[in-house]
């Protein structure tokens, strides 16, 4: 099978990739694997300078474009943030289209970076609609988060990194949006350890991606409904459901109350601020715990911005 993900790539991609965004924790949490009754191994993803995985593939992306160049992105927060950092240190100019429903906290943060933004739209999808047509308008380049093959191959290097864990991991429960993070992860995974199942997990309120694989046709939402606004996606980008082909063993759908519930006992028992996309792999293996009993799994926690008013709500 030819996969638009190529392994090649995501080990150039380690060589690349500003090291402040590499060879992040991986451990076996004792207080987790008590809680649910399998060895869990976190891959902390948190701990870097936007808190989130996705300085990864922001890297790789723009090490591919020339310094001095125009990007438009879209961007629910997190890949805006990477985005911008990278964009800054190798002197990019880069806007960011976000929905006038985006976290302020990511959008401060963006800003701070260096970045335009520019609100627009009801959600994420309307948000990157209006950044694409304005992109072809201006003649400017557009980097679209898991349709560019360099952000599903940048946050592959994950998955080499885990690849090196010295005990065999069963599954890897890995949260999914358009699929760069689970489908650069499993690729990466099904390429050297094959036996290890990758499940990727998406918000009950935001199915669209899961049930587009499932049904072997695109299926679009004009509305979604979740906290987990960093895999919130209601109009799925057909080349990254092929992506999944050969690489997602399975998918699941978990609720807001459960992602809460993750949420807590993550900040309780790792003393981490998890966002509800962050803990949604940790949140399937809270929902159903038999169905890993007695295996070794790896969750990634690939998000931690969430405002004040937030931890109020989630984590007190």
């Amino acid at each position: 099978m030819n996969h638009r993900i190529r392994i090649e790539n995501i080990r150039e991609a380690a060589g690349v990739i500003d090291p402040v965004f590499l060879h992040t924790p991986q451990f076996v949490s004792e207080p987790l694997s008590r809680l649910v009754g399998c060895r869990v191994v976190v891959k902390i993803e948190i701990v870097n300078p936007i808190r989130c995985f996705k300085g990864r593939g922001s890297d790789y992306v723009a090490s591919k474009l020339p310094t001095g160049a125009r990007l438009i992105t879209a961007s629910a927060g997190n890949l805006g943030q990477a985005m911008a950092y990278v964009c800054r240190r190798r002197r990019q100019k880069l806007t960011v289209y976000a929905s006038t429903t985006a976290n302020p906290l990511k959008i401060e943060r963006m800003q701070a970076f260096g970045a335009e933004v520019v609100l627009h739209g009801k959600d994420f999808d309307e948000a990157k609609i209006e950044a694409k047509r304005i992109a072809r308008r201006a003649g400017v380049r557009m980097v679209e988060d898991s349709l560019d093959v360099e952000t599903g191959e940048g946050a592959g290097t994950i998955g080499l990194e885990l690849s090196e864990f010295p005990e065999k991991i069963d599954a890897v429960l890995v949260a999914f949006g358009n699929g760069a993070l689970a489908c650069g992860v499993g690729r990466y995974m099904k390429h050297v350890h094959p036996q290890t199942r990758l499940i990727a997990v998406q918000a009950l309120g935001a199915p669209a991606m899961l049930e587009s694989w499932r049904e072997r046709r695109i299926i679009k939402y004009e509305a979604i409904s979740t906290i987990a606004d960093g895999i919130g996606i209601r109009i799925p980008i057909p080349e990254c459901v092929g992506d999944m082909d050969g690489v997602i063993d399975d998918g699941v759908l978990i609720d807001d109350a459960t992602i809460v519930q993750a949420m807590r006992l993550l900040h309780e028992h790792l003393g981490l601020v998890v966002e509800p996309s962050g803990a949604i792999g940790f949140a399937a293996l809270i929902a159903d715990p038999e169905k890993y009993r007695g295996t070794t799994v790896a969750i990634v926690l690939c998000g931690g911005n969430i405002s004040s008013e937030q931890m109020k709500e989630w984590l007190s």
